[in-house]
């Protein structure tokens, strides 16, 4: 689970303390620290085409169905999660009952079915087409969520390390035991066999789903010297990327586990211990191009790095203000997105590494999106009680 799942109550509550407001005798305290009118445009600017403000809190975490794209479903600080239309903004119904924060919500792969979770462990899973909770499972303190790529089945990552798996609606389940410490990521892959799961400890695990058994561990010099951060497949399931909070990415061959490449864009040697891998640049993003053999890895210090796959050289850096929250690949080109903290969704181009556009209109930091299919949208969550949509426009659409 990324940097910003783990630290975003804290950022939350230092957002709301921050008055920016008037002072009893009516100066604007702002005035302290702005030069000219920069920052109350940036205010004001709003690209944003809708915007969803039935969430009471920060909404921490956002998905669109994958049959049609035309559903969002979102979680939030308020304990609630909302399925709504993206065309105009409609609830088409609330997911009640949650007792915490909605952290991980999800379609499933044929959008018939949602997940939603929250802190305290408590997943639901509802039927779209009723609007109905079908089934419902209470573990211990939630991770992660993901569904299979083709089948009913939802996996959870724990804050013990197990990972649970469950037959949606009929509730068959299997565990996947951990090594005693937090499971923080997870991905099934492509094959619809096999997961990779990262821990608190810096080793990662490729299961056997069937099985019920790990195939490849990857410890010690070979693992990461600090907790995973995010995980990422290609397209084929045949490579994985991991970050960390050691400020590295690794590309892993999934068939052999062995570590084909690490990637830091300090350079600098591993850290002698995790307290001081805590310390460093950690990775919160990593993801595949589809098209070029390139990937990226975006860092907390607000550096997206684009590696070339086949050499692993360090191809460009491009440069955020604030640090990344979360990355994603187009489907079919070579533009990478971002969205970050300073509450602004930006377009890069992988190939020169420059920035094709950027999109602002939320008033606190970004802490999830994603696009559709086409990559003519990007919906947002934010530490702004709002979830948008941003229409993406680019010079050769």
């Amino acid at each position: 689970m990324s940097w910003y799942k783990t630290k975003r109550d804290d950022l939350a509550d230092e957002f709301e303390d921050v008055d920016v407001g008037e002072t009893e005798d009516g100066d604007n305290e702002q005035e302290d620290w702005d030069t000219d009118d920069e920052m109350e445009q940036e205010k004001e600017q709003d690209d944003s085409e809708l915007t969803f403000s039935k969430h009471t809190g920060s909404v921490f975490c956002v998905s669109l169905d994958p049959a049609t794209n035309n559903l969002a479903v979102t979680g939030g600080e308020d304990d609630k999660a909302y399925v709504w239309r993206v065309s105009d903004g409609e609830v088409l119904f609330e997911c009640t009952g949650h007792k915490d924060s909605v952290t991980s919500v999800l379609f499933s792969h044929d959008s018939s079915l949602v997940a939603t979770g929250d802190m305290s462990g408590l997943i639901k899973v509802w039927k779209v087409e009723t609007k109905q909770e079908v089934w419902s499972f209470e573990v211990g303190d939630l991770e992660w969520m993901e569904w299979h790529p083709c089948a009913p089945v939802l996996l959870a990552g724990m804050a013990d390390g197990n990972v649970w798996m469950w037959k949606i609606p009929g509730g068959d389940c299997k565990t996947l035991q951990g090594p005693g410490c937090q499971s923080t990521s997870g991905k099934v892959l492509p094959d619809g066999k096999r997961a990779v799961v990262g821990y608190e400890d810096g080793n990662v695990r490729l299961w056997d789903l069937k099985q019920g058994n790990a195939t490849h561990v990857i410890k010690g010099h070979d693992g990461h010297q600090g907790a995973l951060t995010c995980l990422a497949c290609n397209k084929d399931g045949s490579l994985v990327l991991t970050g960390s909070v050691d400020g590295r990415a690794k590309l892993i061959n999934t068939a052999t586990g062995k570590v084909l490449g690490v990637f830091s864009v300090d350079g600098g040697k591993a850290k002698a211990s995790q307290e001081d891998a805590e310390e460093t640049n950690s990775v919160e993003s990593v993801g595949f191009c589809n098209v070029l053999p390139l990937i990226a890895v975006a860092y907390l210090h607000g550096t997206l790095a684009i590696y070339d796959l086949s050499s692993q050289v360090l191809r460009h850096k491009c440069q955020h203000q604030a640090g990344i929250v979360k990355l994603q690949w187009e489907e079919s080109s070579s533009v990478v997105s971002t969205c970050s903290l300073d509450g602004a969704v930006r377009l890069w181009d992988a190939r020169s590494g420059t920035m094709v556009s950027e999109y602002r209109g939320h008033q606190a930091e970004i802490l999830d999106f994603t696009l559709n299919r086409e990559a003519s949208m990007a919906v947002t969550a934010s530490g702004d009680h709002q979830a948008k949509l941003f229409c993406l426009q680019r010079p050769d659409r």
